[in-house]
């Protein structure tokens, strides 16, 4: 881990995981500026240096952090050091996978299963509760956990997947609501397609694609706000509802013969 300069008086003390890249890393870009001070997490270490120096040049001072968040342990451990040492009052958990269900193959694979459950469920999850509570014990912050509009739907192609985002939808609702008497805003942000390297992996039709600035900046100002949750963009709110009102035979039939492919990771 790389070290910061000593603490600014007054200044902002942000995490950011999955900033190596996407979401993420476009969040870091965000909430760079003068005054600012950043721990950036990611897996990639070549591309997290790349994010850091951008959001050096914007006049943040930043740290970063390698680590592979499917093992919930160790960001446990790195979580208590990191914020020991930096005491941050916005924390944003971005860090996701999108993996689903090989071409042609019956189900995922076990050990998809486990992957995507800790690092979009369990290690997001250990996280936001062990800073929730340090939060209120020194006044208050903000976190900031980002879900899916997968959470929404039952996806034959993606079990895995919108289980560990409906889990998260759930806890992120729950927390919220034991933390408004202690001065912590807990915001999940659900966005849909935005143009992402995960994103492009999939070979599907990808109705309101975002870019990915754009996304980040709407999450960013929900987090801010302090907003229970964000569907961005719109229109997927109105398809949830409108799911909700289908029949219970047209929407299986319609979620069972919709077909996704995706590329594996390189």
């Amino acid at each position: 881990m790389q070290s910061l300069p000593g603490r600014k008086r007054g200044a902002s003390r942000i995490l950011v995981t999955g900033a190596s890249s996407g979401i993420g890393a476009a969040l870091a870009r965000h909430y760079a500026g003068s005054g600012r001070r950043l721990m950036l997490w990611g897996r990639d270490r070549t591309r997290l240096d790349s994010v850091a120096a951008e959001c050096r040049a914007l006049g943040a001072q930043v740290a970063t952090r390698s680590i592979d968040l499917a093992d919930p342990q160790a960001a446990r451990a790195a979580l208590a050091l990191d914020d020991d040492a930096f005491a941050f009052d916005l924390a944003i958990l971005a860090a996701g996978l999108g993996d689903i269900r090989p071409d042609g193959a019956l189900t995922e694979r076990p050990e998809l299963v486990i992957e995507l459950g800790c690092v979009n469920f369990t290690t997001p999850a250990m996280m936001a509760t062990l800073l929730a509570g340090h939060m209120a014990a020194r006044g208050g912050g903000r976190i900031g956990l980002l879900g899916s509009v997968a959470a929404f739907h039952d996806l034959p192609y993606a079990p895995a997947y919108a289980g560990s985002k409906a889990g998260l939808t759930r806890f992120a609702a729950a927390l919220r609501l034991g933390m408004r008497d202690h001065g912590v805003s807990v915001t999940l942000a659900s966005p849909g397609f935005v143009d992402t390297p995960m994103s492009r992996r999939l070979d599907c039709a990808k109705p309101f694609l975002l870019d990915v600035e754009t996304a980040a900046a709407r999450i960013a100002r929900a987090v801010d706000a302090g907003r229970a949750h964000l569907v961005l963009p719109w229109p997927f709110s109105v398809l949830r509802a409108a799911q909700a009102l289908l029949p219970g035979p047209v929407a299986r039939a319609i979620l069972t013969r919709t077909r996704v492919v995706q590329t594996p990771r390189g």
